[in-house]
């Protein structure tokens, strides 16, 4: 006989009434995830250092349950632009109950050429990402409201790279930004110690190999005979995994990086 206060996975997996911010929203990765969201009920700020673009996103996205998706612009590179992001978002939706940490400012050099000024460009990627995870925190205590972070790692944050992918091709995945990725997976662990007590729950989404059409045919041959599964990712694979990580089908889930690779890391 079912308990009649156990959720069903309908209810566990619906957003309705939630309110999510997504940070690089107009990016590749970032428009599944707003989507996904949505898809579920949510309702999504877009958010990107173009406002035009997050609109355009906005727009397009679908809207159930009263859901009136919104746009801001905001570069989470620059503390003053997070903090006037964020407090839009929340004047715009009434309250935010989900962060998801997406927005990248990318960096094409690798160990042979990174300039100290940009490898530490790189990694204020990272800090971005805490300050908005703490203003969601603040947000939610204030509120007296539970609350999900999602950090945006990669299967890079986990593992080393594969140089055969790139030699000859483009350059080598940056240095930085796997300095970058290892440690947003380790702040993901840190802040959900901190604040599991607060209701905010934070874990990390960490792609596999996902690149965007534009990427150099040839890099990416090489990538997909390397892969368990022989293919890259598309980006509607990350949706359910981010629908679960921001509603309560992970509600005793915290501190985790849930890595969606094809297999990559199994290796």
């Amino acid at each position: 006989m079912s308990n009649p206060r156990e959720p069903t996975i309908q209810q566990l997996f619906d957003l309705t009434g939630k309110r999510a911010l997504v940070t690089g929203a107009s990016g590749y990765l970032g428009g599944a995830l707003a989507r996904a969201l949505a898809e579920a009920g949510a309702t999504v700020v877009a958010s990107s250092r173009d406002r035009s673009r997050a609109e355009a996103v906005a727009a397009a996205l679908p809207a159930s349950g009263g859901a009136a998706h919104q746009a801001v612009e905001l570069d989470h590179m620059d503390e003053t632009s997070i903090e006037s992001g964020f407090a839009e978002a929340i004047d715009r939706v009434g309250g935010l109950d989900i962060l998801v940490n997406n927005g990248h400012e990318p960096l094409a050099a690798d160990w042979t050429s990174v300039t100290g000024e940009q490898f530490s460009r790189q990694l204020a990627n990272a800090t971005g990402y805490f300050l908005l995870a703490r203003r969601l925190r603040e947000h939610a205590v204030e509120r007296g409201c539970r609350a999900s972070v999602i950090m945006l790692g990669s299967m890079y944050g986990v593992v080393g790279s594969y140089p055969d992918a790139y030699a000859g091709v483009c350059p080598a995945s940056p240095v930085a930004y796997h300095a970058l990725k290892g440690g947003i997976v380790h702040l993901t662990r840190h802040l959900a110690i901190y604040w599991a007590s607060d209701g905010v729950r934070v874990n990390c989404l960490s792609p596999g190999p996902f690149p965007n059409p534009r990427a150099p045919g040839e890099m990416v041959e090489r990538l997909c005979e390397h892969s368990p599964m022989k293919r890259m990712g598309l980006p509607y694979e990350l949706k359910g995994a981010v629908v679960f990580l921001a509603g309560d089908a992970s509600s005793y889930m915290t501190g985790q990086n849930l890595v969606i690779d094809g297999g990559w890391t199994a290796w």
